[in-house]
């Protein structure tokens, strides 16, 4: 029983040298380049159009929207809510209503 109790402290020692020899070695960060879509298509022209071009171009091409399914008004809202509340999209608060008129007349679940 001795010896086994010798070869746990043992392997405890080792183990805890291998975890101090871990924690003093550097970690290095690296920098990533990253090269986002470029575009000058603006959303189509109509009521809303100027809201949804002043706060969506920013973070999305309007191609990528416009290639979105239909959607009903709820899951618009839905949507336009999860970027401001979960990805910090800094949507004007006056806007918010017609972004998501603008969306549901243009790409509303028929």
């Amino acid at each position: 029983m001795f010896r086994n109790l010798l070869s746990v402290v043992a392997l405890l020692g080792v183990a805890s040298m291998a975890l101090a020899a871990h924690a003093a070695t550097p970690f290095e960060l690296k920098s990533v380049k990253i090269d986002l879509p470029d575009s000058d298509r603006m959303f189509p022209d109509g009521p809303g159009s100027d809201a949804i071009n002043n706060n969506c171009l920013a973070c999305h091409s309007a191609g990528m929207v416009l290639n979105q399914p239909s959607l009903s008004k709820q899951a618009w809202t839905a949507e336009v809510n999860k970027m401001i509340d979960n990805y910090k999209a800094p949507v004007a608060s006056e806007d918010v209503g017609t972004i998501v008129e603008y969306l549901t007349a243009l790409k509303g679940a028929k």
